[in-house]
């Protein structure tokens, strides 16, 4: 598996892109390692290589969030296996709150698929799992802040939201924005980078600053956008079977998160080829229970069964 990462001027990594696996193969990227210095927190790490703040916590469950102290190993989770999703255009998983660009290759290239962290909606707030496209492109968009966000700020005691919010450091939109087919919900940037990779907004999906311009310069309208909830992902590469999970969203029903069933029926799907494949069913459940959002290995390197005829 190949990882590229565009480098910005400022020195933050930017735009993951890994050529797109052949159809029945899932798994890009590769998993790196860094090491904190004394100055560091996990944040830090995170926006100096474009990863949101849950992935680069969840993949690190023995770092300590805010000291991990001077020379401690971090994972970078720059490994994913491609959400279940057509292969085109933009596909967003708010379980693991990243959005995948699917660009149409020019005559002569190969296909590649881009990956970036994003923010999405408060359990109150939910961002809508939805199959649209988008529909224009604005540079310093105006805010409008809806009513029921007004109602919320002054139920907080929190200062009243103006009519309109202009660009400027004091709009949530940042610099660009892609307007979509669903009303009311944008794919935009930010002026809170902090917030990138959480549960946080109030429906819309926010991009760092850099992530968000690079998609405005390159996504054409029209271009379909599928928005998808799945936290466990099953996939193939190279004749191995591999496992992703990821924690539950917040506000998910109870009944959801405790039908531990869902894995196994999802493992089994993607066993149509390999019929006899030797799953290691305890490192499914151990991927399940540990839920650090890494793509687990759950058996060995086997050759498909041909099934046609």
């Amino acid at each position: 598996m190949v990882l590229a990462l565009s480098l910005l001027a400022s020195g933050t990594l930017h735009a993951a892109v890994f050529p797109l696996p052949m159809e029945g193969e899932s798994l890009v990227g590769r998993e790196r390692m860094v090491t904190a210095r004394h100055e560091d927190t996990l944040v830090d790490i995170a926006r100096a290589n474009d990863l949101g703040f849950d992935e680069i916590v969840n993949a690190n469950p023995a770092v300590d969030t805010w000291l991990p102290r001077a020379g401690t190993p971090v994972v970078l989770p720059h490994l994913y296996l491609l959400p279940d999703a057509p292969r085109q255009g933009i596909v967003i998983n708010v379980a693991e709150m990243r959005l995948y660009y699917y660009p149409k290759p020019a005559k002569g290239e190969s296909a590649v698929v881009e990956s970036y962290p994003i923010s999405i909606g408060r359990s109150d707030w939910n961002t809508p799992l939805v199959t649209t496209k988008v529909t224009r492109k604005v540079v310093d968009p105006v805010w409008y802040p809806p009513a029921s966000l007004k109602r919320e700020r002054l139920q907080q005691g929190d200062p009243p939201l103006p009519d309109v919010v202009h660009p400027g450091p004091d709009n949530p939109l940042g610099q660009h924005a892609l307007y979509l087919g669903t009303p009311s919900y944008l794919i935009h940037g930010t002026n809170k980078e902090y917030g990138i990779g959480m549960q946080v907004t109030h429906g819309c999906m926010r991009l760092y600053p850099e992530d968000i311009r690079h998609l405005y310069e390159t996504v054409p309208v029209g271009t379909p956008v599928r928005i998808v909830n799945q936290p466990y992902k099953v996939g193939w590469s190279e004749g191995v079977l591999y496992v992703e999970v990821h924690p539950w969203l917040e506000g998910t029903p109870d009944s959801q998160k405790q039908d531990t069933r869902q894995l196994i029926r999802l493992v089994e799907k993607n066993l149509v080829e390999y019929m006899d494949y030797p799953v290691d069913w305890q490192a499914v459940e151990q991927a399940r229970i540990e839920a650090t959002g890494l793509p687990v290995a759950v058996g060995p390197t086997v050759t498909p069964i041909n099934l046609s005829p």
